[in-house]
């Protein structure tokens, strides 16, 4: 399969909903002439609840769905797919590059100075094998404060990102975290990273949050380039969008979230994965 990749073949990037849009917004300041696709599981939102057996069931029909259309890696931008998924996707697709995300437990041990670190993650992440080897590895020592941010995913997703709702919900988060004497937090979620501003208000220019996305995009960088693959015509690259919800919603949101507009084509679920509504 790999030998019949080109260069100018997109980028493939998936998530629940919006919160991958923070990778994309990485990848493109990374790797602006990249062609990226990317889809929106919003039918399924959040992830975080589900049972591991049904995201890698969604991760496997959305990963069939991106190489249909032409994907040369794979970004799993999301934390939640990435725990119950990232495995069986390497083993089913043994020659597709995959790059996932995982909690930045080994930067903030590296850089706390309390020795006290909270991680606000999805239940999924929290009980996946890769946080507890994380944990195990990195953070001998360091007392770990988590939180799965009940509701926050899905006000991300209604774009409103300085609500008094997601305000109150990191509010009931963090300050437990911060009495603790917490100097540094850990985005484990990609919808997150755009509730920066209302965090770093809540905790103060003290307290560093970390944000994963940039590391994913040169990971992203650094695979493409491993294989050859990086696209060599110095153009702005192509996105196209893709949800299994309702495409106004995604597209409405995108010049917020993302800094670019465009076309957003439907998804429905069928027994045999994706398929496209109406040839949209």
């Amino acid at each position: 399969m790999q030998s019949e990749i080109s260069s100018h073949q997109p980028i493939g990037a998936f998530d629940s909903g919006v919160g991958g849009l923070s990778v994309l917004r990485a990848i493109r300041e990374l790797l602006p002439h990249e062609h990226v696709l990317y889809l929106a599981d919003q039918a399924h939102i959040p992830y975080g609840p589900r049972q591991k057996a049904h995201i890698r069931d969604f991760s496997f029909g959305i990963t069939d769905f991106l190489l249909g259309h032409g994907a040369k890696l794979i970004v799993v931008a999301c934390n939640t797919a990435s725990a119950a998924a990232l495995h069986d996707l390497r083993v089913r697709y043994p020659e597709v590059p995959f790059v996932g995300m995982e909690p930045a437990v080994k930067p903030a041990a590296a850089v706390t100075h309390s020795g006290r670190v909270g991680v606000l993650a999805t239940p999924t992440t929290f009980s996946g094998d890769l946080y507890a080897a994380l944990v195990d590895r990195f953070a001998k020592g360091i007392e770990i404060f988590q939180s799965t941010c009940p509701g926050l995913v899905e006000e991300i997703e209604r774009g409103d990102l300085e609500s008094p709702a997601i305000r109150a919900i990191l509010e009931g988060v963090l300050s437990p975290m911060l009495a603790e004497g917490v100097d540094t937090v850990v985005l484990g979620c990609t919808h997150y990273p755009f509730v920066i501003p209302v965090i770093q208000a809540i905790t103060g220019p003290e307290v560093r949050t970390i944000d994963p996305a940039p590391a994913i995009a040169r990971q992203t960088q650094r695979l493409l380039a491993e294989h050859a693959w990086l696209n060599p015509v110095k153009v702005a690259g192509e996105l196209q969008f893709f949800t299994s919800g309702p495409p106004a919603g995604l597209e409405g949101l995108l010049p917020r979230l993302l800094g670019e507009t465009g076309k957003v084509s439907g998804l429905a679920w069928q027994s045999q994965g994706l398929a496209k509504i109406n040839g949209g």
